[in-house]
């Protein structure tokens, strides 16, 4: 019988070496069918089981994992084959390379979210004392890539949901990034009334409720309070957008990450309510991803 793993009542079982590089091989394989990336993803449960970085799976293919470790991978590939996105896992995501501490309260960080950070940092790039609010920051991913970019800035990040804004709070403290104020509101509801911000980021829900991508890949697993919005995936950009002129600067800035189908649809709404200067930038695809806007004075 060929050496490798078999699925046996919806439960993983090993048949011969449980070598590295045979555990890498039979994991890509059973994987192929779910991610994008098998072989990665094999590589990244192998590297949270055994605690060490993937430069140990290259210089010691031949190792043999323990009965104790091998009994902690397969539950987890099992978890893989099921769909379950490797971050919630692992429970860790970089950002902005940064270790971001994740859980099923927030959703995943991705690439190209840093995007918005990129665009943040070229508007402001050499500015101290820049105030800032990320709505919605779930685990805190654009707010602490910012203050990690800038000692001087002021930044506060709220969220919604309490578990969120804990983990935030963690990944600020494991971060030493303790600076940024993070707290629980309902997008602008707990927020200072008088408070008035240089520029205001956002990541909000903008996936309409209908579309089909819901049911597939990581955002089957994601809490749909963070992607889904009414009237097209587009009520929470709207709202944002009319509340925030209340809490900007003049000539503060708005930014959204939102959908690659939704620029212009974002530059309407922003035009809509008295900004200027609106302007869509892409993501690492190529994709509409970021727009933003110049509140006047």
């Amino acid at each position: 019988m060929n050496k490798g793993i078999f699925l046996q009542n919806s439960r993983l079982r090993l048949i011969g070496d449980n070598s590295l590089a045979n555990l890498i091989n039979q994991g890509q394989l059973l994987l192929e069918n779910v991610s994008d990336s098998p072989k990665l993803d094999a590589e990244v449960l192998l590297c949270f089981v055994l605690n060490k970085e993937r430069s140990f799976l290259l210089t010691w293919p031949e190792k043999l994992l323990t009965d104790a470790q091998l009994l902690c991978f397969l539950p987890l590939l099992a978890r893989r084959i099921q769909g379950e996105p490797i971050a919630y896992i692992t429970g860790i995501k970089e950002f902005w390379s940064l270790p971001l501490a994740v859980s099923v309260a927030t959703l995943i960080p991705r690439p190209d979210t840093e995007t918005l950070v990129e665009v943040v940092l070229e508007q402001y790039e050499g500015k101290e004392n820049v105030s800032c609010l990320d709505l919605g920051t779930g685990t805190g991913a654009i707010a602490l890539a910012l203050a990690s970019e800038n000692s001087t800035w002021k930044i506060d990040a709220v969220d919604f949901n309490a578990d969120a804004v804990q983990l935030a709070q963690c990944n600020a403290k494991n971060l030493n990034l303790e600076q940024v104020n993070i707290f629980t509101s309902d997008w602008f509801s707990q927020v200072d009334a008088h408070k008035k911000y240089d520029v205001i980021v956002s990541n909000p829900p903008y996936i309409d409720s209908e579309d089909e991508n819901l049911n597939q890949g990581d955002v089957r697993f994601e809490p749909k309070s963070a992607l889904v919005a009414n009237e097209q995936g587009l009520a929470d950009i709207k709202h944002i957008a009319d509340i925030a002129r209340t809490f900007l600067l003049a000539q503060g800035k708005l930014l959204f990450e939102h959908g690659f189908e939704q620029g212009q649809a974002v530059r309407y709404i922003l035009a809509a309510f008295g900004y200027e200067n609106m302007q869509t930038e892409k993501d690492l695809n190529g994709h509409d991803r970021i727009t933003w806007a110049v509140f006047p004075k």
